[in-house]
């Protein structure tokens, strides 16, 4: 990428800075279980239960705080420590979500910061290169299609 990245602009990032905390991790980690936690290996998984995740939006003076558990990312009230916290304008963390810009290209430019437990770290990048297809498709997000994934999973198994 050329030039400066991408922020958000001050006002806006102003304006998001306001907003209450934990209202925004429990509809983050919405998205990201319809997203991401059906590809996430049993390795992985097993990896990530009770580790306490921080996804802060640099440039949005937001957070994100999540745990996996139970087989699900759930939302928690925001704390002190977290066992990996992963950094980034929101723009950059799209560009990654959407795989068109890789981890390492973005930590190595200093426009991705990861703090914590560096084994966690290794294995949250490690996890979205071996992802088949990107992790965020906004398609895939769309109420219809999300309803139809929600009346599917409701289905009686046998």
């Amino acid at each position: 990428m050329q030039g400066k990245p991408y922020t958000l602009p001050e006002p806006a990032a102003k304006l998001l800075a306001l907003l209450p905390a934990y209202p925004g991790s429990w509809l983050f980690v919405q998205a990201l279980n319809l997203a991401l936690a059906r590809q996430l290996p049993a390795d992985v998984r097993q990896r990530l239960e009770g580790k306490r995740l921080r996804l802060r939006l640099d440039d949005a003076g937001l957070a994100f705080d999540f745990v996996w558990r139970g087989g699900a990312f759930r939302a928690c009230r925001p704390r002190a420590e977290t066992d990996l916290t992963i950094g980034a304008a929101v723009h950059d963390l799209l560009l990654l979500a959407r795989r068109q810009e890789d981890p390492d290209t973005l930590f190595f430019s200093r426009r991705l910061a990861l703090e914590g437990d560096t084994e966690l770290g290794l294995l949250f990048k490690n996890t979205l290169d071996a992802l088949e297809a990107p992790a965020f498709e906004l398609a895939a997000l769309a109420p219809g299609r999300v309803l139809a994934r929600l009346r599917r999973d409701a289905r009686p198994r046998r």
